[in-house]
């Protein structure tokens, strides 16, 4: 029996995809799980690196601002198409899965019109395009934030979930050791402050700013700048004091070591901040697709579980002062992470595997 799981174009789609093949190995190793992605995306590095077989199909995504690359996309959705259908034939799956973008919509358009069941694994609270045009065809949808399922119009046969958004559980460990692994001392609180996989330009220059101007206070510092912009900001590390490097692998130290943190609004980010319980500051990257980071941002900070920092009001001095505002008041940063953790799912992959295995009636 095989499980086929199309998602992908960006982290953010694959990422959940790799979650979920890797529960269904844990939960049922005779049960394969298979990955289609597209050949541009970033699933044609990181693949390689997992156990599992795979398929990149020729899929593009619809170009919102250069609309002018969209003229070719007829030619596009019929190879994809037809992509889509060889894998189809040649895997024959049981059930196919969705986790959204652009390598996700004509594999699992496919398949519902072969009769395959389908299900949905949305990240945002505002549901993207995908999960919006196929979720009347889809027999489950789970959603990684509750508030979505008022943005979906599921169809007659469709069970709507919210176990929240699959990610890798929250490793034990210590405070301390994680403050000693990057020389820190314990008497000073910890701020991470990290912009994703690629890092984002208003949060570093806000940090520098803070620095140089020394509006940061008394405060171990954790600076995740992304790797393109690590060595331009290098030169603000101080041992034992400033750490800046390009991302955090593993993260888990760094979660440990962290009792505050301000970061990008992705939805894996937020169901990471929400599992481990951490207080933060969302800074939603604006130009996101449908500007989906900041409904993420908007339903944490709604529910008490985050601050909200536009970066339209992000500046040197307003990062200064949010952050300092919270690591003066212990009792709020005690409030924000108890809110997080109440909405935290660590065990959303293991818990949306055991929804789809049913409908294979395993």
């Amino acid at each position: 029996m095989k499980i086929l799981f199309a998602g992908g174009g960006t982290g953010g789609h694959l990422m959940p995809a790799l979650a979920l093949a890797q529960a269904l190995r844990d939960a049922r190793p005779d049960v394969e799980a298979v990955l289609v992605g597209a050949a541009r995306g970033i699933e044609k590095d990181v693949l390689p690196r997992y156990p599992f077989r795979y398929h990149l199909l020729p899929i593009e995504p619809l170009y919102r601002h250069t609309w002018w690359r969209n003229v070719r996309w007829p030619l596009v959705a019929w190879r994809a198409w037809r992509a889509a259908g060889k894998v189809l034939a040649l895997e024959q799956p049981t059930i196919v899965v969705g986790t959204g973008g652009y390598a996700a919509g004509p594999v699992v358009w496919r398949a519902q019109r072969a009769g395959l069941p389908t299900v949905l694994q949305e990240q945002n609270a505002y549901p993207g395009l995908t999960t919006r045009w196929l979720a009347g065809g889809a027999r489950q949808i789970h959603l990684g934030f509750p508030e979505a399922a008022t943005r979906l119009t599921a169809g007659p046969q469709t069970a709507v979930y919210a176990p929240g958004n699959p990610i890798r559980p929250p490793q034990p460990g210590e405070h301390a050791a994680a403050l000693a692994a990057f020389g820190f001392a314990p008497t000073r609180l910890t701020l991470l402050v990290f912009g994703g996989s690629q890092g984002a330009r208003a949060l570093n220059y806000a940090v520098a700013g803070a620095l140089e101007h020394s509006m940061l206070g008394d405060v171990n510092l954790l600076w995740g700048t992304g790797p393109v912009h690590a060595s331009a900001f290098e030169r603000y590390a101080v041992p034992g004091r400033v750490v800046v490097q390009g991302f955090f692998d593993p993260m888990a130290r760094a979660y440990l070591a962290a009792d505050l943190v301000v970061c990008r609004a992705g939805a894996m980010t937020t169901a990471e901040l929400c599992a481990w319980g951490k207080p933060s500051v969302l800074v939603p990257l604006p130009t996101a697709t449908a500007d989906h980071q900041t409904f993420n941002a908007r339903a944490l900070a709604a529910d008490g579980a985050a601050a909200l920092l536009p970066e339209s009001g992000l500046t040197a001095a307003t990062f200064a002062a949010t952050i300092g505002g919270l690591l003066r008041d212990g009792p709020r940063r005690t409030a924000l992470a108890a809110a997080a953790r109440a909405r935290g799912r660590p065990n959303a992959a293991s818990d949306i595997v055991s929804k789809i295995l049913t409908l294979a009636g395993i």
